[in-house]
């Protein structure tokens, strides 16, 4: 089974011993999936993140997405939103075995992603119609993590440099975290939100339309949940900075969002993921903080 060199060295780096048991048995886990759910292996997705995903056909030549992680918690709350979800606005859920960290889930042919659509507008406009798909109240005996919880990586964040010797000065991360917990305190509609949608996570079905994969499952304001994806692929553009205002102004306007709250948890995320980034010596913080400091000018000038 072709187990990507880069892929292993991620899972070991993220996870540690765990990562590596969990490796060693994966050949042996798929398999196993493969023989219970009546499956034909095919080949790995191109882009492995932190998971190992296959194309699979079953009996009747059907394709899917065998889907492999780490069983735990993360595996746990990517299934419980996906059958929240329930296949509106996001790729279908046919099965799991958690405790193996297996999910079958629908194959969106042909599958491309929306980064490859040039028309920046057009981009907007197909993003902001998943993520009102996708938009979910809470579940009374919902046990998701929540935007707080992520948010402890401010703090950790300031006693990693407690000389404020980091990257990233300790007072604009507490400005991003005032702005993030003036948010939450003032909200209105705690939601489930996916955590992850960018370009990469919603794509093309040729009976469905543009759908989203690969949620996170996390509560917050909704506000929270545009923000990786106004700050993705971005500095490919000659100008990143006047596209980042584009779609600013595109989701406030096809939204209906607060402009100023929309910038507010625009630095709070957008300093929240590179603080992550610093985190895991990821180069990208560089690029995340540029993002946060133009969200920044915005408010300033609105």
């Amino acid at each position: 089974m072709d187990i990507p060199t880069s892929f292993q060295e991620k899972i070991r780096n993220c996870f540690g011993k765990p990562g590596e048991e969990w490796l060693q048995s994966l050949e042996s886990n798929v398999n196993h999936m493969a023989e219970v759910w009546g499956l034909t292996l095919k080949s790995p997705v191109t882009n492995l993140s932190y998971n190992y995903v296959m194309n699979v056909m079953d009996k009747n030549n059907h394709p899917y997405i065998l889907k492999m992680g780490l069983p735990g918690f993360d595996f746990e709350n990517e299934s419980r939103t996906l059958q929240l979800y329930n296949g509106q606005g996001c790729a279908k859920l046919m099965k799991a075995d958690l405790e193996r960290g297996a999910m079958l889930l629908e194959s969106l042919q042909p599958g491309t992603m929306l980064c490859t659509e040039t028309d920046e507008t057009v981009v907007v406009q197909q993003f902001c119609r998943v993520w009102k798909q996708i938009r979910r109240p809470l579940p009374e005996d919902a046990d998701f993590p929540t935007v707080l919880h992520w948010a402890s990586a401010f703090s950790k964040y300031q006693s990693n440099y407690p000389k404020n010797n980091g990257p990233i000065p300790n007072e604009w991360v507490m400005m991003a975290a005032e702005f993030l917990n003036e948010i939450r305190q003032t909200t209105t509609e705690n939601r489930l939100l996916h955590g992850d949608l960018h370009h990469e996570n919603i794509l093309f079905s040729n009976e469905r339309g543009w759908l989203a994969i690969d949620p996170k499952g996390v509560v917050g304001d909704p506000y929270f949940d545009v923000v990786s994806f106004m700050i993705n692929h971005l500095f490919k553009n000659p100008d990143p900075e006047n596209l980042l205002k584009l779609r600013v102004d595109l989701i406030s306007e096809l939204l209906q969002m607060d402009c100023v709250k929309l910038l507010k948890a625009a630095i709070s995320m957008s300093t929240l993921y590179a603080c992550w980034a610093v985190e895991d010596n990821d180069p990208y913080w560089k690029e995340t903080y540029q993002c946060a400091k133009w969200f920044n000018k915005f408010l300033i000038e609105n």
